[in-house]
């Protein structure tokens, strides 16, 4: 089984250009209405949809309203990420910091308002 988190948007282009240049996400499939993307080792995707497409059911019409959602990207260097996205003039969400539970992480938010925590687990503290 494998799972592809959905998102229905009307910002797919700018979506596109926040994973692709920002997450360095490649696209697996795109069309005029909806847009697949995978993570760059493959590992995971998600999709976005253009909410209101004649061709889609009526559970898959309604946009994101912005709120509710949460992403983790899970990465080996969690302070290099960190610094190459501040580099590229990225609103950080909440700074990069350790958890007791065992996280090093950081967070920001994509063009639909889905925060994104960016994290690399480390041992929890004693």
């Amino acid at each position: 089984m494998k799972l592809n988190a959905g998102i229905i948007t009307d910002k797919l282009a700018e979506t596109k250009e926040f994973y692709t240049n920002v997450l360095g996400f490649d696209i697996s499939f795109e069309n005029d209405f909806y847009l697949l993307m995978h993570t760059p080792n493959k590992s995971a995707e998600i999709s976005f949809l253009q909410p209101n497409h004649p061709s889609q059911k009526p559970i898959f019409q309604h946009p994101f309203n912005g709120k509710g959602v949460y992403l983790t990207i899970e990465v080996a260097k969690v302070d290099k990420v960190y610094k190459q996205l501040k580099d590229k003039g990225i609103e950080i969400e909440i700074e990069i910091r350790n958890e007791p539970w065992g996280d090093r992480h950081f967070a920001i938010v994509d063009p639909n308002g889905i925060g994104i925590d960016i994290v690399t687990y480390t041992e929890p503290k004693e």
